[in-house]
């Protein structure tokens, strides 16, 4: 192949961190070059699915919710690095207010989400079946919050640096559904979002990009402070209001050694969310994981 290979990746900070190295000639590429472009979630996850007409071609690497990579397996293998994994914690469904109502309460309302084909909606309908998803895109970071202000949404499920600032928007938890998910499934981690490679490279060329890529976060993981301040230093959603604490807080929750290799745990979370996904009917019947090298 002689084109670059094509990365697709969100603007969030986990997912720059992860490709910050190999953009920035950090790491032995194996006489490959690659191209970025950078999309919110529910667009990367169209464009695995093919369904972004905006784009004429498919990316090579493509970071999706893990969710829709049941969706997309026949044309892509996962990663087993560049995940992002929650540990009794993840995407947050707030409303307004000093204290918010139990979730319980929502059945039948409008909610709020990042997309019907991310992670968090999935595992938000499997804790509450009975609502009506609105989806409000997570750029611009504000947009969340003005819709709840303006009643036309009752709840709102915030995912990305948005669960880290909900209070300070005048808004409550009504519940994490990372710490959820750890009690329905006796502890186990929430899968979020990882890094998905077309088949279609052939077995050669997917274990060199994969090689690559667990360079780069390698690379990442220890230079950390110093990927740290460059991504600070470089932020361009003034909206969000990141500083230096809040976004190693973040890089601590969503990069880290799970970012590094998907543990047994967090693989064994994968199948638990697909299983669940298919018995609510809500993913594909042969909804499996298959990883790449």
């Amino acid at each position: 192949m002689n084109r670059p290979i094509r990365l697709a990746f969100s603007p969030d900070s986990d997912d720059i961190f992860m490709f910050w190295p190999l953009l920035e000639g950090k790491v032995d590429t194996e006489g490959l070059s690659f191209t970025a472009e950078r999309a919110d979630t529910e667009t990367l996850n169209r464009r695995a699915e093919g369904s972004d007409e905006a784009s004429a071609e498919r990316p090579d690497v493509v970071a999706v919710s893990i969710a829709q990579y049941a969706r997309v397996a026949r044309d892509h293998l996962l990663l087993p690095h560049g995940m992002s994994v929650g540990r009794g914690y993840g995407p947050v469904l707030v409303a307004t207010g000093a204290t918010a109502p139990p979730l319980a309460s929502f059945a039948g309302k409008r909610v709020g989400v990042p997309g019907l084909r991310t992670t968090a909606y999935l595992v938000l309908r499997l804790l509450l079946p009975d609502f009506e998803p609105v989806v409000v895109p997570i750029a611009p970071y504000a947009r969340a919050f003005e819709e709840l202000r303006a009643g036309a949404i009752d709840a709102a499920l915030l995912i990305h640096e948005g669960r880290l600032f909900y209070e300070r928007e005048g808004t409550a938890k009504v519940v994490d559904i990372g710490e959820a998910w750890a009690r329905e499934t006796n502890g186990l981690p929430l899968p979020l979002g990882g890094n998905a490679i077309r088949r279609d490279l052939g077995p050669e060329l997917v274990a060199r990009v994969s090689r690559v890529c667990r360079a780069s976060i390698r690379w990442a993981a220890d230079h950390a402070p110093e990927v740290s301040r460059a991504l600070l230093a470089a932020e361009t959603r003034a909206d969000v209001g990141l500083d230096q604490a809040s976004l190693d807080r973040y890089l601590a929750m969503y990069a880290n050694a799970d970012t590094l290799d998907a543990p047994a745990d967090v693989r064994r979370a994968i199948d638990v969310l697909f299983e669940r996904g298919r018995g609510a009917g809500l993913l594909p019947a042969d909804a499996r994981a298959d990883f790449a090298p």
